[in-house]
């Protein structure tokens, strides 16, 4: 009896395994509770470590020794290809290289309302040479706040902004999502489906920034703020990464923000070699994909890469950066620098 109840559970595990290191086969990535295992994969291979060494341990058990060897097979098979994944995707570092004439760079990052002042962002702004600057929870207030830093400093950008509810007296800072743009990529403008929230994420707001010259040859600019992908809120967290995907069809498209979700959570979503729509995800393809945003109360690696910066086949990612300070916020900075295809 012991004997079958210990290949029922090898059996059970080895399923758990698979489900954990790759939802995706089993078109689990976006349903609840497996969406939040494999946005951690971080924890997921210590875990798979963790039970490794256990097994290893009850090995010296006679009793227990064919249990623990399968179990022991297991975890070292789950913990050898989530080290696969990461090595693929990249376990972190700055890859930036020299900005050139070409290339642009853009930031993004969850401020968190009011967790980080202007100075500080303007100062990240400054340092890493943004020409695009994404900024989920930050309000209109503060970013005109960071742009007038910016023109002191000889660093111009144009601020656009999008709340949800605006008749609402304080309402909370996720109903907020401000952009930063340098005038050297043209003028630009809100769409007014993005404004009115018409067509937008669900609920907390996106920003879709049109140029208005569009012979002027810049790209079009999506600052994305998807829902948290809780309990209660799965069905909107699909709904939101449906319409981010749509952002991104044929064309010049880059999209940044808090996306709420990992690479894993995409797959399906992307075309033609994109991750959403036709857009790729340039963290992953220059050595970050997973080094972690949130939260930044535990180490990058510890930590899930919900927050990306994504561009169409008219760019190539040459490198990137996760900032480890994040100086009060719970989401880590992302700097991307991207070069013009061909």
């Amino acid at each position: 009896m012991l004997r079958l109840l210990g290949i029922l559970v090898t059996v059970l595990l080895a399923i758990a395994t698979a489900i954990a290191v790759w939802p995706q086969f089993f078109h689990l990535e976006q349903t609840y509770p497996f969406a939040q295992v494999v946005a951690a994969r971080g924890v997921v291979l210590a875990g798979f470590l963790v039970a490794a060494v256990i097994a290893l341990l009850l090995l010296f058990a006679r009793p227990l020794r064919g249990f623990a060897a399968s179990v022991l097979i297991i975890a070292l098979l789950g913990a050898g290809a989530t080290g696969l994944i990461g090595l693929q995707r990249g376990f972190g570092g700055d890859t930036l290289p020299a900005a050139t004439d070409t290339s642009i760079r853009v930031l993004t990052w969850n401020t968190a309302g009011d967790e980080v002042s202007a100075e500080e962002v303007a100062g990240q702004i400054l340092e890493r040479g943004a020409d695009i600057v994404a900024l989920p929870e930050t309000t209109e207030e503060v970013g005109e706040q960071i742009a007038v830093s910016l023109r002191d400093q000889g660093h111009p950008m144009w601020v656009h902004h999008v709340q949800f509810q605006p008749d609402v007296v304080d309402g909370p800072k996720s109903w907020h999502t401000t952009v930063l743009v340098s005038p050297d990529l043209g003028e630009y403008s809100v769409i007014p489906s993005s404004e009115d929230g018409s067509n937008n994420t669900g609920s907390v707001p996106s920003v879709v920034l049109m140029p208005v010259d569009a012979n002027a040859g810049g790209p079009a600019i999506v600052a994305v703020h998807a829902v948290a992908p809780r309990m209660e809120d799965m069905a909107q967290w699909q709904s939101d990464l449906r319409w981010i995907a749509d952002q991104c069809p044929t064309g010049d498209f880059i999209l940044a923000g808090d996306f709420n979700a990992t690479i894993d959570h995409m797959a399906g979503l992307g075309v033609d070699g994109g991750d959403m729509g036709y857009c790729r995800d340039a963290a992953s393809r220059t050595g970050n994909g997973y080094s972690g945003t949130w939260p930044s109360s535990l180490p990058a690696l510890l930590s899930t890469p919900i927050d990306h910066v994504m561009a169409s086949q008219n760019w190539t990612p040459t490198g990137s950066a996760v900032i480890d300070d994040a100086t009060g916020s719970d989401h880590r900075g992302l700097v991307v620098q991207l070069e013009p295809a061909g």
